[in-house]
């Protein structure tokens, strides 16, 4: 089994932390056996300090722990891909996402705002009606969720698993961090609530580039079995003509998909087939 898909639940430091850990263990020791070498022991610490950071902005990192950026190989062998919409469910836009994948028969993954899901639980029921997969996208959605600490972090994750559950019936199995921004504390906080993490393989920046055709470009050019894309029904930019950019791409990305020969599919699915 890979490492993107090892069962969740149980927390499994990565070599990376574990030699962090490990850093700052050695750190102490060397404190309390020689004082004087403290300049040296600090520096590393800061060193390691540096090297987390610059992990936890990477969102494809694997670095602190397992981070699906693209679907299991078997996947990929299907030529499977997935289209992961975040940031909703919003009430001008997921509607409409909705039908045009209702119109190409595709499947798709929402990474949902547990607050959104609260306010608009309708359209929470409404995407897991039509066979797409609600997952977890943190409860607000805060700019400075990277840097927040372990229980702030729980906090984030478990409430918005419970708005999710409360609205649909059905537990999330996936986590994306806001900005796929995170910490080295969000790792243990995800797998005892037995969720994964995921990121993309590949995204359009539709939440600030108003340009459909670079979007679609951006999604399309190389496309792969096992590819995931990443798509925003929330907070997402508008067209020259004032649309939604995703309602100006999502058909044609389907359309696209589907002269290639991929099968839109959702990360669930592709775990449970693996």
């Amino acid at each position: 089994m890979s490492r993107s898909t090892r069962t969740a639940g149980r927390w499994v430091p990565s070599k990376f932390v574990a030699a962090s850990i490990a850093l700052h263990l050695g750190a102490g020791i060397s404190l309390l056996a020689r004082p004087r070498a403290w300049p040296i022991a600090l520096g590393a610490i800061a060193a390691d300090h540096l090297l987390l950071a610059a992990a936890g902005l990477w969102p494809k990192s694997r670095l602190l722990g397992p981070n699906w950026t693209r679907l299991p190989a078997a996947s990929a062998l299907r030529r499977q891909i997935a289209i992961t919409v975040d940031d909703g469910p919003d009430p001008d836009v997921t509607a409409r996402v909705l039908s045009i994948f209702d119109e190409f028969h595709a499947r798709a993954t929402f990474f949902c705002i547990g607050e959104r899901v609260e306010r608009h639980p309708d359209l929470a029921q409404d995407i897991v009606r039509r066979g797409h997969a609600i997952e977890n996208h943190s409860h607000g959605h805060p700019l400075n969720f990277s840097l927040l600490g372990p229980a702030a972090l729980h906090a984030q994750v478990a409430r918005a698993q419970d708005c999710i559950v409360a609205a649909t019936g059905e537990r999330p199995a996936f986590f994306r961090a806001p900005a796929g921004l995170r910490n080295p504390f969000l790792v243990p906080v995800v797998a005892r609530l037995g969720l994964r993490r995921a990121s993309w393989t590949r995204r359009g920046f539709d939440t600030v580039n108003r340009e459909p055709d670079d979007v679609l470009g951006r999604l399309t050019r190389g496309l792969a079995g096992g590819d995931i894309l990443l798509l925003h029904d929330g907070n997402a930019a508008r067209a020259d003509r004032g649309s939604p950019v995703i309602l100006e791409v999502l058909p044609r990305l389907l359309a696209a998909a589907r002269d290639l020969g991929f099968t839109p599919v959702t990360l669930r699915a592709a775990l449970l087939a693996t």
